[in-house]
């Protein structure tokens, strides 16, 4: 299998594989105690797609340009950069346990632990090496495809949910992931998902707002960390590690297209590192994206004339820095801005519809919502150390708002006076976040001993901004549809400015019973000013038989506290139901309607979690790991069906409003989670050629429990959360996703290919039918080439066979296209092109 691996590899690139300013280093890479260390990363500076990885005996080698700078660099040991001609045959590693800025790994505040040595599940993403080699512009679909666990369904014609994916881990809501950057708390997105989504009722993290060139890896944690780090930690962490090197100028530009020749990309991203005073860093990054619409419309007739990706165009900096006051003091900053501008297409108004003015539009008209996203944040603290204690104190505050308005539209009540275009309102969010962490670890308690406590002060606010008089008001008898099509605007009763604060104090101890046997216990209360105080706590272990074989595993309770957003939300929207247009009002939880109905106040989510795994080595260069996990999630927040203005409990208060439906924010259900996550990784050497093979993958189970109602709405639990919303939130959750790929460098020289199977899917359709999309497998291909240290190119594809979901009926779909959002998407092949360059 190798040198079938390799025949193919030199007949597909034989024409790149000769030049006389190479040379072969190799060696063994130990421990400061003279142990090897496997999975240590050696590559070229500037092109981490270009290098290997140590075997399970600390061996590696591969070909380099001698003028080249090797980077040898493995989690919890200092980085290390030396001349490839003057790279030793032996070479020891340091690790940073004693240095103040030591490496932290989210899911242990233990500076002694390295990434393997956890007792939970981690994946740790290089996001330079990543990039290098795939054609994703965006973090949720690169995470998509680098991650098996992870899930995000980019949507059409979904108002702001085209510009921010729902994301999801472990088939989890897009709310029930914690995002940090540097370990700090990221704030959400102000967004809800409402129209057509996958995570429909949740909020989420924009992931987008943060440039990828502006970081070193991310850490996914996939294991409940509630106890740990806090609310919405039901599913997992994602750590976001933000860049810290001082090496100059690094800059990357790539476009790229469909094979149906839209969908058009660009991108640029500057990457500026230098020294700041003495021992200190500042890392800058800025970044230009675009991207173009797609259409794809069915070959018959429906209901829209434009379906698929959103226009994007959007910048962002982010900015990086540390300065050390003293020998044993460091002050840190981070944080940056991002303004992202986005249009997507409403569903069609035909020439003859109610909602059209002919006079205006004679042959209908197509409604450009357009959202305009700002999104900042800034984190500053210090960070020292008192008699071995280690201190940081730190504040972060993030802000998030989309802005809306609507062109190519009108507003029918106001006849052939109407006006085109019409600003809708907005809705925000902040978070002030202010914390001090400490903690200790003592060698002398049985094989190594680290506590670490701290508290949390947060401040979160929620906003909604009405628009202007004309986007939501009707100006006629009622006889004729108001607002503006495509997005009504936010009204003044709609109007909140919601406020509350959270305190919080959690305890974490990690031991080594013996040099073989761990125990973390975690312990966490927090106390929300609006709905009271929760304590939880998590017990995990880990227990190494030999350095070949661990086994590990967990179990704790969780909660998330039901967001701002869900509890004061509210807004009368345009929805299509079945090809027909109505209005649809999202009442409060605590609004005179919702009271109508009995609806009980929000309360907090509640989980329980347990996994168990292992990780073996189990031939040279040859690693499993495999972690089952069981998640329990009682009183999970949802959004209710539609209640119509036919139905006797609520109808006259739907009339008054001019509007056809009613939706609320509910605890409905019960959800019980089963899954499996499998990672395989090979790495082989033939001759001068090396090889990185994996597969990694996610099984995945999810069982709904009854529909809970109060006692006014018994018997109408079809509406309150029914078949076809509960098959929404089962897609959020597939049965399973695998990664298959092969890396291959030789000299300068590096390949990819990517094979991405993805489970089935069942939907309901508007006309109560079972839409059944088959599993498909995509295929995905890149080359890099580096002329020299300093310039690389890459070229390839994304799904290169064009391969689509299975094909329903256009007329019943959410979407009214051929496709409803799903893992893969439905964009077909995308081909691109990119150069790095280094100064």
């Amino acid at each position: 299998m190798k040198h079938l691996v390799l025949l193919l590899s030199i007949l597909l690139f034989n024409t790149f594989t000769s030049f006389a300013s190479d040379i072969q280093i190799s060696g063994i890479i130990t421990d400061e105690n003279g142990e090897a260390i496997p999975g240590v990363m050696i590559f070229e500076k500037g092109n981490s797609a270009h290098g290997t990885t140590t075997n399970f005996n600390g061996e590696y080698h591969f070909i380099v340009d001698e003028e080249a700078v090797v980077v040898i660099r493995y989690m919890g040991y200092q980085t290390e950069e030396i001349l490839a001609k003057d790279v030793p045959q032996s070479f020891k590693l340091t690790q940073e346990a004693q240095q103040l800025d030591a490496i932290e790994i989210v899911g242990t505040r233990s500076q002694n632990r390295t990434v393997t040595e956890t007792p939970v599940a981690i994946d740790v993403i290089n996001l330079e090496n990543v990039t290098a080699a795939t054609g994703q512009l965006d973090m949720n679909q690169l995470l998509q495809y680098v991650a098996p666990s992870f899930n995000a369904q980019r949507q059409s014609g979904a108002d702001g949910s085209d510009h921010v994916d729902p994301a999801t881990l472990r088939g989890l809501g897009p709310d029930q992931t914690l995002v940090l950057i540097n370990g700090k708390r990221r704030h959400q997105s102000s967004l809800v998902n409402l129209v057509g989504t996958r995570g429909r009722g949740n909020t989420g993290t924009d992931l987008n707002a943060i440039p990828m060139a502006a970081i070193e890896r991310i850490e996914i944690l996939r294991d409940g960390a509630s106890a740990q780090y806090g609310s919405d930690a039901i599913a997992g962490v994602i750590n976001i590690v933000l860049k810290k090197n001082t090496d100059g100028v690094a800059v990357n530009v790539g476009t790229g297209v469909t094979s149906e020749g839209d969908g058009e990309s660009a991108n640029v991203d500057v990457n500026y590192g230098t020294e700041l005073g003495k021992g200190g860093f500042i890392n800058l990054t800025g970044q230009y994206q675009h991207r173009g619409r797609t259409n794809r419309m069915p070959e018959e007739e429906t209901f829209r004339n434009y379906i698929g990706d959103a226009l994007s165009t959007g910048f962002g900096g982010f900015v990086n820095a540390g300065l050390p006051l003293s020998e044993n003091t460091e002050a840190y900053v981070f944080g940056g801005a991002s303004v992202r501008h986005g249009e997507s297409y409403a569903w069609t108004r035909e020439a003859d519809d109610d909602r059209n003015v002919p006079e205006i539009y004679p042959n209908g008209f197509d409604p450009n919502i357009i959202s305009d996203i700002a999104d900042y944040s800034v984190s500053a603290g210090v960070k020292t150390n008192i008699k071995d204690w280690k201190v940081d104190f730190n504040n972060t505050f993030g802000y998030n708002e989309f802005k809306y308005s609507v062109d190519q539209t009108l507003n029918a009540s106001l006849g052939a006076n109407s006006p085109t275009s019409f600003y809708s309102g907005k809705h925000y969010l902040s978070q002030n976040v202010t914390g001090v962490d400490v903690s200790k670890y003592f060698d002398g308690f049985l094989n190594g001993l680290n506590i670490a406590f701290g508290s949390e002060f947060r401040i979160d606010t929620y906003g909604i901004g009405a628009g202007e008089e004309a986007s939501y008001k009707n100006y006629s008898d009622g006889s004729v549809p108001g607002g503006a099509q495509g997005f009504p605007g936010f009204r003044p009763e709609n109007e909140v400015n919601a406020q509350r604060t959270n305190i919080a104090l959690y305890l974490d101890i990690e031991t080594d019973i013996t040099d073989k046997w761990m125990i973390a216990v975690a312990g966490r209360y927090e106390n929300y000013s609006d709905f009271g105080g929760t304590l939880n706590g998590k017990i995990a272990s880990r227990y190494e038989f030999s350095k070949a074989f661990a086994v590990r595993g967990a179990v704790s309770t969780g909660f998330r506290a039901p967001s701002l957003a869900q509890k004061h939300y509210s807004s009368i929207f345009t929805d299509v139901v079945g090809g027909v247009t109505m209005e649809k009002v999202i009442a409060p939880n605590d609004s005179e309607l919702a009271k109508a109905l009995g609806m009980p106040e929000l309360k907090q989510e509640k989980a329980f979690n347990a996994s168990l795994g292992f990780t073996a080595n189990l031939l040279d260069g040859l690693s499993l790991t495999v972690d089952g996990y069981y998640v329990a999630i009682d009183d999970r927040i949802v959004l209710t069906g539609a209640f119509e203005d036919t139905d006797p409990e609520i109808g006259d208060e739907l009339k008054e409003l001019d509007v056809s439906a009613a939706q609320f924010f509910t605890n409905a259900l019960d959800t019980r989670t089963l899954g499996l996550d499998v990672v395989l990784a090979y790495s082989f050497d033939i001759d001068a050629h090396n090889f990185t093979t994996s597969i990694a993958g996610n099984i995945n189970r999810m069982e709904l429990g009854d529909i809970t109602t109060n006692e006014k709405l018994t018997g109408k639990e079809d509406i309150y959360f029914g078949e076809r919303e509960q098959m929404f939130l089962l897609a959020s959750a597939p049965n399973h996703k695998f990664n298959y790929t092969i890396n291959h460098s030789y000299k300068k020289l590096a390949t990819m290919i990517r094979l991405n199977q993805f489970s089935s899917v069942e939907l309901m359709d508007w006309d109560g039918e079972i839409d059944y999309y088959a599993g498909r497998l995509t295929t995905d291909i890149a080359i890099t080439y580096s002329f020299n240290p300093k310039l690389r190119w890459t070229i390839g594809g994304n799904n290169i066979f064009n391969v689509y979901p299975t094909k329903q009926d256009p007329l019943s779909t959410e979407t009214a296209g051929y496709w409803d959002p799903v893992q893969m998407g439905f964009n077909g092949a995308y081909f691109y092109t990119k150069f790095g360059i280094n100064f």
